[in-house]
């Protein structure tokens, strides 16, 4: 990874302490060295692309907003378009290994909260609008500049816009107001309403985006996995039952009874953690394809898997069961990404993507490729 994704000067434990789900706070270009990682034509790329690529193009008309869904013909960025606009490209860092470095600065952040990175490149003028979101946000400014307003905490009563795509605020005061320029960083806890405008043309912003599962899909995520393992003889039974005065009452011992039937299914938390670890891992976009556009021969995976072995120092273990090779979870994302790149690979195809930093399997290994 080059220094650049670094940063120089950022105190984390001060920022987790003051910050982190607390309060909205401007970094002032904290990296050793920034350099924007994408163009805006291949973010436009991106979003011509028909399979596993989400994109919206938002238009700030006389009219109103209008959203549209992607993928676009090329086209219709060749168009003239007098009316600010913004597109949008979802998880961009599962497709752009320079885009996938900007979250390992971050990573002081569990792995299992990071969702994706989000790139927006916008005209002058151009903008989502006031809204607010569910999850934590690092906004970097890639190139150009955007002004953010920030306003006060929302939530499930906060007045909306009528809009039938977007949810936006309509009353909105701002209570801080900034201009980001390149490698500047606007953080946004859950919450929290903002606003961001482009001043000029080519502006980019990158949205590293923190997931917060919400107890809702919890819950109906873990009872229906409990609900599908059941077996169907499982039961209430009252074999001490006996006559009550009205026969039209759900007595409280029985209530506790059947709440003894739930509660204690689904308070195994051994058995939670297992299905919260899968359930976390699931990838976002199901049907993306991640294959290869070229076959990749084995030979290819296991000298290239060598050789960035011995360059980081790292030797694989090797189980005495079966004689495999085992690639410890410790590697670094640099390193996966720098096999990828050594054997010619499709970055997300080879190796998933991160937060799935599990023991992997590969075929046994000649004993010149562990030395």
């Amino acid at each position: 990874m080059s220094t650049r994704m670094h940063f120089a000067q950022f105190d984390t434990a001060t920022f987790l302490q003051d910050h982190w789900q607390k309060q909205p706070v401007l970094i002032r270009n904290p990296w050793a060295d920034w350099v924007n990682p994408l163009e805006p034509d291949e973010l436009a790329g991106l979003a011509c692309e028909d399979a596993g690529v989400e994109s919206r193009l938002i238009t700030r008309r006389a009219d109103g907003i209008v959203l549209e869904s992607g993928p676009f013909p090329e086209s219709r960025f060749a168009a003239a378009e007098t009316a600010p606009w913004t597109l949008l490209v979802q998880a961009v860092d599962h497709h752009v290994p320079e885009v996938a470095a900007l979250i390992e600065p971050f990573r002081f952040v569990p792995d299992w909260r990071i969702d994706d990175v989000m790139v927006s490149y916008a005209t002058d003028g151009g903008g989502v609008g006031a809204h607010f979101d569910q999850y934590d946000v690092f906004l970097v400014q890639g190139l150009g500049r955007r002004r953010w307003r920030v306003g006060p905490r929302c939530d499930a009563a906060t007045a909306l816009l009528p809009h039938d795509d977007l949810r936006l605020i309509a009353d909105f005061e701002a209570t801080g107001d900034w201009v980001l320029e390149p490698g500047d960083i606007l953080y946004v806890p859950p919450g929290f309403a903002h606003d961001g405008v482009a001043l000029g043309d080519d502006c980019m912003t990158y949205s590293v985006g923190f997931r917060a599962p919400s107890r809702g899909d919890l819950v109906e995520g873990w009872s229906a996995h409990l609900a599908d393992a059941m077996a169907e003889d499982d039961r209430y039974t009252d074999a001490d039952l006996a006559p009550q005065g009205n026969p039209g009452e759900i007595t409280a011992p029985a209530l506790a009874r059947l709440h003894a039937m739930v509660s204690g299914a689904m308070a195994d938390q051994a058995a939670f953690a297992r299905w919260f670890g899968a359930y976390n891992s699931l990838p976002k976009y199901a049907e993306a394809d991640w294959r290869p556009d070229v076959p990749t021969r084995l030979e290819s995976v296991q000298e290239s898997l060598a050789s960035v072995c011995r360059f980081y120092a790292i030797r694989p273990a090797v189980s005495p069961s079966s004689g495999r090779a085992l690639m410890p979870s410790c590697c670094s994302w640099m390193a996966l990404r720098s096999i990828a790149r050594a054997a010619r690979l499709h970055w997300p195809s080879t190796f998933a993507r991160r937060r799935r930093w599990y023991w992997t399997r590969f075929t046994p290994h000649p004993p010149r490729l562990l030395r």
